[in-house]
């Protein structure tokens, strides 16, 4: 009984996620605030420039956005979801979306969300990443060289996708569901896909999101214990690792989710995993003799399958319960509600 009440539920959320979603639309913007998008890609791209590691932030802040009663921007509301265990200490980039809604409501006032902010943000986000150089003469050769090839039309960083708008900010947020709901980095396979699923989401989504930890870092404390005490984990990797994060003391520390290509997104992820050189513990369950194996296997040869599922799963993310029409309200300010 418990069972068939589960999948109603879940049943009931596809529907209404559909049918909202059916009411976004790319170009709802185009009238009423057509420089929104360029000012949002003008942001993003200056922040990833200044700090490599906001690619990523925003893009997590986007999923724990999404994962928590939809895709309504109650993750920037300032305390709650903020201080729920997933979220404390670690999501980053606030001040890149507090910034740009300031930019924007200057030239349109009221009228795009924070919840779109931070969609397409997620999405620029994607596309700026790119190779980066603490050496000042090689950052300003490699600037150069990307500007000619975007003069020429080659894309740059991550894939890019049309994302469809019209959502609307929440006027609450759910400190609850964000501890309950958001994968863990202790999560197993099937944790993950229990997650996913209850999202709406299939494993393809999960394993191809998952594939977002092509950049980024994580802090010692989420994988101290997986190179310490697990087996399915390289040696030579578990050792390189283990200067920066004691056993006792340095969760803080910083290490790279893709020690190959870590300011790149590309597929390493998933040739990393081939090689038990998944940092988390909940990456490298995604290939360890199971049923996401041969997708693993499939990303980490194929770079376009990587591309299209990722691409595919992040609209279907950013289409989780979105609140549209009337729904909420579109903030003033994306850290707390309208007075």
């Amino acid at each position: 009984m418990a069972a068939s009440a589960s999948c109603l539920s879940l049943v009931v959320l596809v529907a209404l996620a559909t049918a909202a979603s059916a009411q976004l639309s790319p170009t709802f913007y185009d009238t009423s605030c057509p420089r929104a998008l360029a000012i949002i890609k003008s942001g993003v791209m200056a922040a990833v420039s200044s700090d490599p590691r906001m690619g990523a932030s925003l893009l997590r802040l986007h999923f724990h956005d999404c994962f928590v009663q939809g895709c309504d921007a109650s993750v920037l509301l300032s305390g709650m979801e903020q201080n729920a265990i997933p979220n404390a200490g670690s999501l980053r980039g606030f001040g890149v979306i507090d910034s740009i809604k300031t930019q924007i409501e200057a030239i349109c006032n009221q009228t795009v969300s924070c919840a779109d902010i931070l969609t397409v943000a997620a999405r620029d986000s994607v596309v700026a990443v790119r190779m980066s150089s603490n050496d000042h003469a090689h950052h300003r050769l490699d600037a150069i060289v990307n500007r000619l090839l975007r003069i020429l039309g080659v894309q740059l960083g991550g894939p890019s996708w049309t994302v469809p708008l019209g959502r609307r900010d929440s006027t609450d947020a759910n400190e609850a569901a964000a501890n309950s709901d958001l994968p863990g980095f202790t999560s197993s396979r099937s944790d993950l896909e229990l997650a996913f699923r209850n999202k709406g989401l299939l494993t393809i989504d999960m394993v191809a999101l998952s594939g977002a930890h092509t950049i980024g870092q994580a802090q010692c404390g989420t994988f101290k214990d997986r190179i310490y005490n697990e087996t399915n984990i390289d040696t030579a990797f578990a050792t390189s690792l283990r200067a920066n994060c004691p056993r006792s003391n340095g969760d803080g520390s910083l290490a790279n989710l893709d020690t190959t290509t870590a300011n790149t997104f590309d597929n390493a992820y998933y040739t990393n995993l081939m090689s038990q050189k998944g940092l988390l513990h909940s990456d490298q369950v995604l290939f360890n003799n199971d049923t996401t194996d041969n997708t693993v296997r499939n990303f980490a040869s194929n770079p376009a399958a990587f591309s299209s599922a990722f691409t595919t799963a992040m609209i279907k993310m950013g289409n989780i319960a979105p609140k549209t029409g009337t729904q909420g309200q579109i903030r003033l300010s994306c850290s707390r509600v309208n007075s």
